[in-house]
């Protein structure tokens, strides 16, 4: 038996490819009872199908006027919203040309709605302005995101040459497992056969290479949860200083501020969390743990704390100087600033 949306997009080819159809006809052609085709035909005109009913021995079901010409589009007003936002934010996942496509597929779809529906999505279309976070990225070409997409899908070795941060570029053959998509950025998980090793590669500075080929048996990949494993990647190990810090507010509450790019979180079960993220320098580390504005204590590495300590007393002696002598004297108790007071929890 096909599932409801599969069998109300049947039923709507049936009624368009005939001028009538008795009840019963209509149920044999799709598996259900009489029953279920009369709910069918209830969900259709909710939809906005004009579809009419005759009744009796000698009646049936018929499209009515101007649903001959309705293409067999089923969306409801949920479903209807949720494309158009899609296609609204499609804008920010780093696609090249993207943004003239999404504007063009709206277009379609505002034209095979119903006009209740149509609308409603033309309202939003007009009156939505998308907001991006942070620097544009580096674009993505479509056509090298499907290419990818293909090999992973058949299991097919893929050849390219990947361009590093500096510019500098390798070639590379890798088994390719599976595309990751972040905020603004689009990652290829793959084997590395010259490397031995998994590898993850940013989809924007890839150029194929083909022929593709041959079709390898997939390996079990590096993780269960391979958006972590991404992200552990591309906030952490791509870092010269990595460390872990616990936060002391919840895990809902940190991910309001801090990205899956920016450092993966783990709950703990007193209401904080752990952080793992990764840094230029340790000095570099500080400052992105402050700039968080959550109080926090450091766990590892240990000179992590050494250098809290470093900033806390270059903050002192800042502001000791910005006080004037009056405060130096005070409250720094014959303590030049700048020299450490000792030791304290960062």
């Amino acid at each position: 038996m096909l599932d409801t949306s599969a069998r109300l997009l049947r039923l709507l080819s049936l009624l368009q490819a005939h001028r009538e159809w008795s009840g019963a006809d209509l149920a044999e052609r799709l598996g259900v009872s009489p029953r279920t085709v009369r709910r069918d035909v209830e969900r259709l005109r909710d939809l906005g199908y004009p579809v009419n009913a005759s009744p009796g021995t000698g009646g049936g079901y018929q499209l009515g006027a101007g649903g001959a010409e309705l293409p067999p589009l089923l969306l409801d007003d949920d479903e209807a919203v949720a494309v158009a936002v899609g296609l609204r934010t499609a804008a920010g996942q780093g696609i090249e040309g993207i943004g003239e496509s999404s504007v063009r597929a709206l277009a379609k779809l505002e034209q095979v709605l119903p006009d209740r529906l149509r609308r409603r999505v033309g309202a939003l279309n007009a009156f939505t302005v998308p907001m991006l976070r942070g620097p544009a990225p580096s674009p993505v070409d479509p056509g090298v995101l499907t290419e990818l997409a293909h090999l992973c899908r058949d299991a097919e070795r893929l050849r390219f040459e990947y361009r590093d941060h500096e510019g500098a570029a390798t070639r590379r053959t890798v088994e390719p497992h599976r595309l990751v998509c972040t905020e603004r950025r689009w990652y290829l998980v793959a084997w590395d056969l010259d490397r031995d090793g998994w590898r993850t590669f940013r989809v924007d500075r890839i150029t194929p290479k083909p022929p593709h080929g041959p079709r390898f048996t997939p390996r079990t990949p590096p993780a269960d949860d391979l958006a972590a494993y991404v992200s552990r990647g591309v906030s952490t190990r791509a870092y010269a200083a990595q460390a872990v810090l616990r936060l002391v507010v919840p895990l809902h509450e940190a991910a309001e501020r801090i990205s899956p790019s920016a450092g993966t979180l783990e709950a703990e079960s007193d209401g904080s969390c752990l952080l793992r993220t990764g840094a230029p320098s340790l000095e570099a580390m500080v400052v992105h743990v402050m700039m968080t504005g959550f109080p926090f204590e450091v766990l590892e590495p240990a000179e992590l704390t050494e250098t809290v300590r470093t900033a806390r007393d270059r903050l002192d002696a800042a502001l000791a100087r910005a006080e004037g002598p009056d405060r130096r004297t005070a409250d720094g108790a014959g303590r030049t600033p700048g020299t450490p007071s000792g030791s304290g929890a960062a």
